[in-house]
């Protein structure tokens, strides 16, 4: 990396810093060498309803690599970002409060869970970007930890921003934190109420139908939910139409909308 000072200079300060500032104990700020991850093994666990981008954030210097090339043409950009704050300046200016809250609640239910587990933990949640149209637009981000240190402290992410502009316009202010490889949390807490919620669509689902649809939102078709889940195709589209039916959702996009709005993937 370029800078090699070992703290974040004024130049490259964002507003997140504040959020991260305040948990020394699981954010690792130092400035080193570490390794690339392995972008491959991620990209199966991000749900891509849409043009999507990824790029890889160090936590020392909150510095940004290893770009997807959709980022240029998504946000009408000449160069590749090179810090955070380059992406933070596209999000909507009336989102950035929501945006800074949702840092600190994903923080803080990733230490209730345990931040020991955290490679294995995804926080998702949205807001306006702005596009190559010069306007600004819905987007889905997902935060993927991929490193730590023998401390537990956190030293870098994978972030994926997805447009979801044709899915829905509604921002549910909603802090998605769920499990990952090994684990099955699922937490949602509502940034308006301030507290996590205690009613919406996933309770009326079954385990297995909130299985289905996630599989439905990330794209996959049904013989393939039936292939990874080893179940019958039938089965698979049974459990497509109970959920069509709890959810008076008229084809699998009006499925994905909903889940997006109330925060289920």
């Amino acid at each position: 990396m370029e800078n090699e000072d070992n703290f974040i200079s004024e130049s490259k300060e964002h507003v997140l810093n504040k959020v991260w500032s305040n948990y020394p104990n699981v954010m690792n700020y130092e400035n080193k060498s570490i390794k690339s991850p392995s972008i491959q093994r991620y990209i199966a666990e991000i749900f891509a309803a849409g043009e999507f981008y990824f790029y890889v954030l160090s936590i020392g210097d909150s510095s940004l690599s290893h770009h997807h090339e959709n980022i240029l043409k998504m946000h009408g950009l000449e160069e590749y970002p090179r810090h955070l704050k380059d992406i933070i300046d596209l999000i909507h200016p009336d989102d950035i409060p929501f945006v800074i809250e949702a840092e600190r609640m994903a923080i803080e239910k990733m230490m209730e869970i345990g931040f020991e587990h955290q490679l294995n933990l995804k926080s998702s949640y949205c807001f306006r970007m702005k596009t190559g149209k010069g306007n600004y637009e819905l987007f889905y981000h997902q935060a993927l930890h991929t490193l730590k240190d023998e401390n537990d402290r956190l030293l870098q992410a994978i972030n994926i921003h997805t447009n979801i502009q044709h899915i829905t316009q509604e921002n549910s202010y909603t802090v998605l934190i769920s499990g990952i490889g090994e684990r099955n949390d699922f937490h949602q807490m509502n940034y308006q109420a301030n507290k996590t919620i205690t009613s919406g669509i996933h309770k009326k689902l079954t385990k297995r139908e909130l299985e289905i649809l996630t599989f439905l939102a990330k794209g996959f078709t049904g013989k393939e939910i039936s292939n990874i889940l080893n179940i019958s195709e039938h089965t698979t589209r049974t459990h497509r139409k109970n959920l069509l039916q709890k959810l008076n959702a008229r084809n699998t996009s009006d499925l994905v909308r909903q889940a997006f709005e109330n925060a289920i993937v």
